[in-house]
């Protein structure tokens, strides 16, 4: 099993979905993880108290990233959880997973809900990495969640898509500005997925979960452990050669 022991992680948007099981995914192999949340308390606490019952480590930060100051505070709330662990605040994997989406096509977007994607999706992890330098060891991970909505036309949801498109063009530039530290920056691409974001029109809807299996290769509708484990490996030493790439995980979805 890949081993993070010693290893201090942040993972955004951890109280559900995906950023949860990778926040329990890096803790089972030994990383101390702060569960970053920004309204839902009770499911980050949840989380902590899932690693914790484990034997494992984490604590929660909050911080609301659709806010200008969100990075700031989140760095202030990670500082104060990690020393109260006798942890020295530096980092060694960063996992920008947070992120807000609108269905909507591009006559029936709403400025406000535009400017939410753009300020959750990608403001917060630019400035989040910009003010983690100093604190990201030489060697450093950080790994960015995008979507499958990059390769493929998706017009119903063309802001989402542009705001990680972006995302994956600020791994690639920083995997060379960084690379010199030894710090690896990768995106991971995930298709669609069984999570609380999508349960309104695919859980217990059998005609919603076939037609999503039908897209992907290997037939089925992902699940958020499946993606965890691949952001997992490229938070470890064993993906040391691997940087500015973008991995989807979706299954082999429209191929």
């Amino acid at each position: 099993m890949i081993s993070l022991t010693g290893k201090t992680a942040v993972v955004t948007g951890a109280g559900r979905g995906l950023g949860r099981a990778t926040a329990l995914r890096l803790a089972d192999r030994g990383a101390l993880v702060a569960v970053h949340y920004s309204a839902a308390a009770r499911a980050a606490d949840e989380v902590v108290t899932t690693i914790r019952e484990a034997g494992g480590t984490a604590f929660a930060v909050q911080a609301d990233l659709s806010a200008a100051d969100g990075p700031d505070r989140l760095w202030a709330a990670f500082g104060e959880g990690a020393a109260e662990w006798g942890a020295d605040g530096a980092v060694d994997i960063l996992v920008n997973n947070a992120a807000t989406s609108v269905r909507a096509t591009l006559e029936e977007t709403k400025a406000e809900d535009f400017e939410r994607m753009v300020a959750v999706n990608m403001r917060a992890p630019f400035f989040l990495i910009q003010q983690a330098l100093g604190r990201l060891r030489n060697g450093a991970r950080i790994v960015n969640v995008t979507s499958a909505v990059t390769r493929s036309a998706y017009p119903e949801v063309i802001a989402y898509g542009l705001t990680k498109g972006a995302l994956n063009t600020l791994t690639l530039t920083l995997a060379q500005e960084l690379g010199p530290r030894g710090i690896t920056v990768n995106a991971v691409s995930p298709g669609t997925m069984d999570t609380d974001v999508n349960a309104g029109w695919l859980r217990g809807n059998p005609e919603a979960e076939e037609a999503v299996a039908q897209q992907a290769a290997l037939r089925r509708v992902g699940q958020p452990e499946d993606v965890a484990d691949v952001i997992a490996f490229l938070a470890s030493d064993e993906a040391r050669w691997v940087t500015g790439q973008v991995i989807e995980a979706s299954g082999g979805a429209r191929l």
